[in-house]
């Protein structure tokens, strides 16, 4: 199984800052083992400048935050898959719980986002996750199988099984715990990616076993070792300790 690990530097660092980080990051890490990715998630200005940092150095990508589902046309403000990929990038978040919960994107449109961006040529990593009140009131799995479902109804046969390894990754995100302090504990972890796992194998079948499963919610030094240890976890979503470069190079470590 693939392992991922994920910086998302959100609406932080200038092309300056953004390239000083990404050159700090390629010296801390040189070439990543076969098996292993690190992805930084870089504002749109700065994804050109992580990209060539990250030149020569195998295992090393970038990824936009964002795309919209359409090639070009009036769409003020957006973002194509193909801009994305000329800019240096070779993945996208869809689904970040920010994008659904402050942005107010529904389901469909990150489904769209989703297998629009697989079809022209983009590394998914797909965030789902439920809010405090959903989790306090039973309804973790039925959230985990709406927005996973929502995606996979509508996935074209030709992204279908064996094509999605190596292309789709899932993030598992508890609302409740991203920018919190709060961690989800280890069996809250491992019953979320059990289940997780359990749903991807319904709409899949075997290809589940090979789609990396990442956690993101308040990971830190500290902690990142613990959770890379569990069931089911092929990788970290990192949010604010991954803005300086020292602190994700500890968590990669770990």
């Amino acid at each position: 199984m693939q392992k991922i690990f994920a910086a998302n530097w959100k609406m932080y660092k200038t092309r300056s800052q953004a390239s000083q980080s990404a050159q700090e990051l390629a010296k801390g890490l040189g070439q990543m083992p076969a098996g292993q990715e690190v992805v930084v998630f870089a504002p749109f200005t700065a994804i050109s400048c992580a990209a060539d940092a990250f030149k020569g150095h195998a295992g090393l990508t970038v990824g936009g935050q964002n795309c919209y589902p359409a090639e070009e046309g009036a769409f003020t403000g957006e973002t194509s898959p193909a801009m994305l990929r000329d800019a240096g990038a070779a993945w996208v978040l869809t689904g970040h719980s920010e994008r659904r919960h402050i942005m107010g994107e529904d389901d469909a449109l990150v489904a769209r986002k989703t297998i629009f961006a697989l079809e022209h040529g983009l590394n998914v990593l797909l965030c789902i996750g439920e809010t405090l009140e959903q989790r306090e009131a039973g309804k973790l799995n039925a959230v985990l199988e709406r927005q996973l479902a929502a995606v996979f109804a509508a996935m074209p046969a030709s992204l279908g099984g064996a094509a999605l390894v190596g292309k789709l990754a899932v993030g598992y995100e508890p609302v409740w715990a991203i920018g919190t302090g709060k961690v989800a504990g280890p069996k809250e972890v491992l019953d979320a990616h059990a289940v997780t796992r359990a749903l991807l194998g319904k709409l899949v079948g075997e290809t589940a076993s090979r789609l990396p499963i990442l956690y993101g919610g308040s990971v830190k030094p500290n902690n990142a070792a613990g959770l890379m240890a569990l069931d089911n976890v092929d990788g970290l979503l990192v949010g604010g300790a991954s803005l300086e470069a020292q602190s994700f190079l500890q968590i990669i470590g770990a």
